[in-house]
């Protein structure tokens, strides 16, 4: 079990974090590292940068990173991800579903390839893993911690399909922190701007969102793994929460 206020509470504790070999993903599992936690770092097509960084993380502590690969669009992929870390470590004690999918998808145009794509990912991946984790889970009282979005509750032009699968993920986030409560505790972070597209973004598409932050810059991802790291560490009566990390941009829009 995760104590909470204890700065050697993640130690021996594996962490299972989707998407995690790039920008957000990588940086949970560097900061949780640092925290003491052990991390099986997901991928899809990132495999130079994942093994990079399991290599990093091995470096600083030997046997405290591996990876874990699969496609999180196929049914067929989930349930041999958990079982291939529970094989390596014998135990799981948290699930941050990090990996998403984003891109645009404009009324009359969208494709049913699109919505199986983003709903997949940001939506019925998670269940499905949670799902599939949750005999393990419950043996050492875990924690499942989901990456949400601002947009799930503001919506974003020409981006339905990627809002309403994150507005999914928050109203699972809410649901399974009553069904799996009090053995299992269940939060979600919203992030704000944080990293621009990696198809890259107009300066003057930046310098408007900005303006939108009280806070007046992009938060880094650094930041998303520091909420990650005081949900799992130091908050034991919080679950059933979605933790926004927006620089303030939600209350200013």
């Amino acid at each position: 079990m995760v104590e909470a206020k204890n700065k050697d509470a993640l130690e021996g504790c594996w962490v299972l974090i989707t998407g995690a070999a790039k920008r957000i993903g990588a940086a949970i599992a560097t900061v949780l590292h640092g925290a003491g936690a052990n991390v099986a770092i997901h991928y899809f097509a990132s495999a130079e940068a994942a093994d990079a960084l399991a290599a990093r993380l091995n470096a600083e502590r030997s046997d405290s990173a591996l990876t874990v690969h699969g496609d999180l669009r196929k049914m067929a992929d989930l349930d041999p991800m958990i079982r291939g870390v529970i094989d390596q470590t014998g135990r799981l004690n948290a699930l941050i579903n990090n990996a998403s999918s984003f891109y645009p998808t404009p009324l009359g145009t969208i494709t049913e390839e699109q919505w199986d794509d983003l709903v997949g990912s940001n939506l019925k991946a998670p269940l499905f893993l949670c799902q599939a984790a949750l005999p393990h889970l419950r043996k050492t009282s875990g924690i499942i911690i989901n990456i949400v979005d601002v947009h799930s509750q503001r919506p974003l032009k020409n981006h339905s399909v990627y809002g309403a699968a994150k507005a999914g993920l928050s109203m699972l986030t809410r649901a399974l922190a009553k069904d799996l409560s009090p053995e299992i505790r269940v939060n979600g972070i919203s992030p704000g701007a944080i990293l621009w597209p990696e198809s890259g973004m107009p300066e003057q598409a930046q310098a408007k969102i900005i303006q939108q932050i009280p806070l007046k810059r992009p938060g880094e991802p650094e930041d998303i793994a520091a909420a990650v790291l005081f949900l799992m560490r130091d908050a034991p009566y919080i679950t059933g929460q979605v933790l926004k990390v927006d620089g303030g941009r939600s209350i200013g829009w």
